[in-house]
């Protein structure tokens, strides 16, 4: 091979080292939209996020929130990521029944979330991380009606690579208690959502994820799994895109495909759920 061809084609390699590092095996740490994988970045890494979710439609009217977060993720040390967050919340409620018409743009509050990785699964069968998000809230992000209201979500989550650096599969199971406050009426609510989530995802070009989420949700009366309120299941697509070497964009939809409410011989359940939630979320390294 002539020496220009053999420094263009030395150059041209160079030029895609980093698209290359990108495109090797799997970051789950941001890929799926509702779910989360086990990875929690590398040590010293920052992160800034802005996650959009919309829910809509409930047992007729209209019906239609749309909540922003942003984020602020920190690593630490290994195997340990924080993350410091603000919402802001939107409603546009009417004639939805059970629900007081409104429509309004307010604060909601803040969160923290702290994430332990428990096996790596570079180095295990599979990816093991405890999730533990603590929030405190001003408004319903249901109702939207004006509360003080606390809420923990812990997540277990697990995932593998079914075929390496083209198919990961995951998992997560959830408990999420919340204790809720009325100040205007003085009542007081408490209530739990346990959840189970699987995901696939494949790498259909280096920098591009396509795949889908299903998630099943039991809701109770009270935190210790007292009555059951209602159940639901989703399913929907998820996309994800490395938009370039710092930052990222994933999208997913899910349709409620089936739900139950005690007493209820609907197929459906429009109360406790919504028939359609949607995330939008971008993030970049800085």
């Amino acid at each position: 091979m002539p020496r220009r061809a053999r420094v263009f084609c030395a150059g041209l390699a160079v030029a895609a080292l980093p698209l290359a590092a990108r495109a090797e095996g799997f970051d789950t740490e941001h890929i799926f939209g509702f779910m989360i994988g086990s990875d929690v970045g590398t040590v010293g890494e920052r992160e800034f996020q802005s996650q959009t979710t919309g829910r809509f439609a409930k047992d007729g009217g209209r019906y239609g929130t749309l909540n922003q977060e942003l984020e602020a993720e920190f690593v630490p040390v290994p195997n340990v990521r924080v993350e410091l967050a603000a919402a802001f919340m939107a409603h546009d409620i009417k004639g939805a029944p059970g629900f007081e018409d409104r429509r309004q743009l307010s604060w909601q509050g803040v969160s923290v979330d702290f994430r332990y990785r428990f096996l790596d699964r570079e180095a295990a069968p599979f990816g093991m991380t405890l999730a533990l998000e603590t929030r405190a809230d001003r408004v319903d992000e249901t109702t939207a009606a004006a509360v003080r209201s606390y809420g923990t979500e812990l997540t277990l989550a697990f995932d593998r690579e079914i075929v390496p650096d083209t198919l990961l599969a995951a998992l997560n199971v959830s408990y999420e208690p919340e204790w809720t406050r009325l100040p205007r009426t003085g009542t007081s609510d408490q209530d739990a959502t346990i959840g189970v989530a699987f995901g696939l995802m494949a790498k259909v070009r280096p920098n591009v994820l396509l795949g889908g989420e299903a998630r099943y949700f039991r809701k109770y009366e009270g935190i210790g799994l007292d009555e059951l309120a209602g159940q639901a299941l989703f399913i929907g697509p998820t996309a994800y895109f490395q938009l370039s070497e710092r930052s990222r964009l994933t999208a997913t939809w899910g349709i409620q495909a089936w739900g139950q409410r005690p007493g209820s011989n609907a197929a459906l359940d429009l109360a406790n759920f919504e028939r359609h939630q949607a995330r939008l979320v971008f993030g970049v390294n800085f």
